[in-house]
């Protein structure tokens, strides 16, 4: 039962580090001319969701089906086109008879490639950092015909005005391996952008996700961070890894725990930053737990 828990965190992590973590080669293959404006755009990402929505979410015609968006009213009438980790349907693609399908480069290469050739425009986008975060917002915007300032201006609003010493942190984001994200990554950038110290940045090594790194129990306790961040796993409990990292011997030598400087944050947000109000949260939650 373990071993299936750990293996159902690894394929998460690794499906999202495939469409937002890895440095894409695919190219966008969306003109991006002047003449050329999106009217009917399918979405295959939760974040590309989220964008079009706050900037003219009269463009949307599908989304991808997501646990963020369950409740919300805003898509409560809009077609999936696919459900969790499930590959996206082309037919139901191409029977919304969309302009632009908006997918994940890594993760929806194939369904783009198959909708080009059907003669459908495509964009690949990637959001491993800050910068890409705006510059695909920009980029979308430009599609769409709509003007990104004020949402690029709620994104720094997710920012800290000032900045303090902040404490020495490591993230841990499962347990076997123990896999702690470097500054190659949506969560080490994220740190970088508050000014964290975050003790992997720098961390190379082999690793089943690309933007993190395998620790051993040695090395995190030769790191002995002051401040400990959990991540849950989506489908699990919030607490499950947390939980599995208190059975290990050496969690309790580490000054971290012994000051109760140790929180859990959620998946979206900081390892997969899903959608604009889960990166909001995220950020909300780095100023309450490590800024006091």
């Amino acid at each position: 039962m373990f071993r299936s828990w750990i293996s159902c965190i690894l394929a998460v992590l690794l499906s999202f580090m495939m469409s937002a973590c890895t440095t894409a080669t695919t190219q966008p293959q969306v003109q991006t001319s002047a003449t050329f404006t999106a009217k009917r755009v399918v979405t295959l990402s939760s974040l590309a969701t989220d964008i079009i929505s706050q900037l003219d979410s009269t463009k949307l015609v599908g989304i991808t089906g997501s646990a963020l968006f369950k409740n919300d009213s805003r898509f409560q009438n809009l077609p999936r086109v696919s459900e969790g980790q499930t590959p996206p349907n082309l037919e139901k693609i191409v029977a919304l008879k969309p302009d632009l399908v908006i997918g994940a480069a890594g993760f929806s290469n194939q369904v783009t490639q198959r909708l080009e050739q059907l003669g459908i425009r495509t964009l690949l986008t990637q959001v491993n950092s800050w910068q890409s975060l705006e510059e695909v917002t920009k980029q979308i915007a430009q599609l769409i015909t709509v003007n990104p300032q004020s949402l690029l201006e709620r994104y720094q609003s997710f920012l800290p005005d000032k900045i303090e010493r902040t404490p020495s942190t490591l993230v841990l984001v499962s347990i076997q391996p123990i896999l702690s994200p470097n500054k190659n990554s949506w969560a080490g950038d994220l740190l970088d952008k508050f000014q964290i110290k975050n003790l992997a940045a720098e961390l190379q090594g082999k690793s089943p996700v690309a933007g993190y790194v395998t620790l051993s129990a040695e090395k995190v306790l030769e790191a002995n961070p002051e401040t400990i961040l959990i991540v849950s796993s989506p489908g699990s409990s919030p607490n499950s890894v947390l939980d599995a990292l208190q059975k290990e011997s050496f969690w309790q030598k580490l000054q971290a725990t012994q000051n109760n400087r140790v929180y859990v944050f959620d998946y979206y947000g900081l390892v997969n930053p899903g959608s604009i109000d889960a990166i909001e949260k995220a950020c909300r939650q780095l100023q309450q737990n490590l800024f006091k």
